[in-house]
This record gives C-alpha cells, sequence and structure tokens, in this order.
C-alpha cells in the first residue's frame, strides 16, 4: 500500500472518527453512566466529511452512502443541540 496524500488524509478522517468514540467514552468514565458528549458530534462531522471525501476520491459508492447518510444524522444533532439550548436560553430571560 502506498501512502500517498489521500490515504494519509483518509487516516486522519477515520483518527477523528475513533477520537469520538475515545472522547465518548472517557465522558462516560467520569460521570459513570453513558453520555454523549457535544464533541462526539463535532468529531463526527469532521471525521464524516473527510471519509465522504476520501470515499469519492476512491470511488466507492458503498461508502459513499454510509458516510453522507452517517453526516445528515450528525450535523442534525448539532442541530437539534444548539436549537434545545436556544429554546432553553430564551424561555429563562422570559
Amino acid at each position: 500500500m502506498e501512502l500517498n496524500a489521500w490515504v494519509i488524509f483518509g487516516l486522519g478522517a477515520q483518527l477523528c472518527f475513533f477520537l469520538r468514540f475515545f472522547i465518548q467514552w472517557i465522558a462516560s468514565e467520569r460521570r459513570r453512566k453513558s453520555v454523549i458528549p457535544v464533541h462526539f458530534w463535532y468529531l463526527s462531522v469532521i471525521g464524516g466529511i473527510g471519509l465522504l471525501a476520501y470515499a469519492i476520491h476512491i470511488n466507492d459508492m458503498v461508502f459513499v452512502l454510509g458516510q453522507g447518510c452517517g453526516l445528515l444524522i450528525y450535523l442534525r444533532n448539532i442541530i437539534l443541540i444548539h436549537g434545545g439550548k436556544k429554546r432553553k436560553s430564551s424561555s429563562q430571560a422570559g
């Protein structure tokens, strides 16, 4: 296997994707219950975008569909998190 720029990019994206699980594990251990910190979703988006770009580059339709669908879910979760914070702060202000 040749380590060209795209392979290194893909490995970096995969590392971001792995780190989201690591952060989730550490957060859960600290609270002694299963939690999903907001950083999990941001790393999911960063890793997902990188892996989607890599999948497009290697022309793997299965990989493209998997990452594309996952990316929509990660982005929606971030929107829900920020929407919930806005609703919470506006209801406390009133």
